[in-house]
């Protein structure tokens, strides 16, 4: 069996190419993640590569950035290269199948939630009442007036 999952914060900004044949995007970026470590032991911490291909490479490019908490869920794969030096160089990367973004921008500028990358303004959205628009009562569903105990 071959499944990681994880989830840490963005070292830097993902980068993103395109494959020369058939123009996949693939995303790469880097997450630290904190082991557990018991009391009095020095902090540690990992920093496994990640590999995006395809529409999800895309959306990491356009939504992700450096210090983002992002949950990753995925397989090891290991790889070699000769470097310049002649030397091989032995690679361990996580292939993404699937990339959660557990933390959005300027939380401050939007109330719902996503940030200014995927909501849009409040002026453009659809008004069906005055209810909807102040408590975010979605469509076909009538706001309660009332306070519940729990």
């Amino acid at each position: 069996m071959n499944s990681v999952v994880l989830i840490g914060r963005l070292t830097r900004d993902p980068e993103t190419r395109y494959t020369s044949g058939s123009q996949m995007a693939v995303c790469s970026f880097t997450i630290a993640i904190d082991r557990v470590t018991r009391q009095g032991e020095e902090k540690k911490t990992d920093f496994p590569r990640i590999t995006v291909f395809g529409k999800q490479a895309e959306n990491c490019e356009r939504f992700l950035k450096k210090g983002r908490l992002v949950g990753v869920q995925g397989r090891l794969q290991t790889g070699s290269y000769t470097n310049k030096d002649g030397a091989t160089v032995y690679t361990t990367d996580v292939v993404a199948d699937r990339v959660e973004f557990l933390e959005w921008g300027d939380r401050q500028s939007s109330n719902d939630g996503f940030g200014q990358a995927m909501s849009a303004p409040r002026e453009a959205a659809p008004q069906s009442a005055p209810a909807a628009q102040d408590d975010f009562t979605p469509e076909g569903f009538t706001a309660i007036e009332e306070d519940i105990p729990f």
